[in-house]
């Protein structure tokens, strides 16, 4: 396979266009598990209905892991947010249109890592925290129900791809079955990093179309606030 100049990169993989698919193609360094739990994830997506592109095969390419998928024409919510802030509202209301589908998910164990596994791999995995304050922050993490809700873990615009009016959602990486009220706070803190007014237009709209209220969502904020220094740089939260 004779892959041409890829057309996205990120920090674990590179994007490439390919026979009219899609071929994620990872880093050198990264695990061989890593494209098949990703591909594992995206499946399960798929196969609960959600519009999600379609996973054809994981396999080696230039002796690196490679996920092939659909490929999916048509332009970011984030850049068509960011062209146009007048339509703020809107392209929100869709994002959060397509977090609802994901949180409506009540996913198996079986089926999915679970949220709480998953945030105490990484604290665990912390290599500037001693025992005790790995335990302190355990403690922590053992006071937070988590439900066994879908949630992508990296939702956010620029993972929404508009094409002829319908919106796939791309990079399942961070999914996990989880309390959907943690998936709300960390697309929350996304947005706040490009502006804190779009994040709040996103936690409005989210809970004006959810039966999610915003005191729910500061009681999370309050429970999570012990945790937030330490994920952030993580990306956990």
């Amino acid at each position: 396979m004779n892959l041409s100049n890829p057309i996205a990169k990120g920090n674990t993989a590179e994007i490439y266009l390919y026979d009219d698919k899609v071929v994620k193609l990872f880093k050198e360094y990264l695990s061989d598990t890593k494209a098949i739990n990703e591909a594992k994830k995206q499946k399960y997506a798929f196969s609960c209905g959600l519009p999600v592109p379609n996973v054809f095969e994981v396999k080696k390419v230039q002796d690196r892991q490679a996920i092939i998928m659909e490929y999916v024409k048509g332009e970011s919510v984030g850049n068509l947010l960011l062209n146009n802030l007048n339509e703020a509202e809107y392209y929100i209301g869709l994002c959060v249109n397509e977090q609802k589908k994901i949180h409506a998910i009540r996913v198996n164990t079986d089926e999915m890592e679970s949220m709480r596994e998953r945030l105490e791999r990484q604290i665990k995995s912390v290599h500037n925290l001693d025992e005790k304050q790995k335990g302190n922050i355990l403690k922590k993490l053992d006071s937070i129900k988590f439900e066994p809700r879908l949630c992508h873990g990296d939702f956010h615009p620029y993972n929404l791809i508009l094409s002829n009016d319908n919106v796939k959602i791309i990079d399942w990486v961070d999914a996990s079955l989880g309390d959907i009220r943690a998936d709300v706070f960390r697309t929350y803190l996304l947005y706040a990093q490009a502006s804190v007014e779009l994040a709040e237009m996103y936690l409005h709209i989210y809970c004006r179309n959810t039966d999610l209220s915003r005191n729910e969502m500061l009681l999370l904020l309050l429970q999570l606030g012990f945790l937030r220094k330490y994920l952030r740089k993580m990306k956990c939260i």
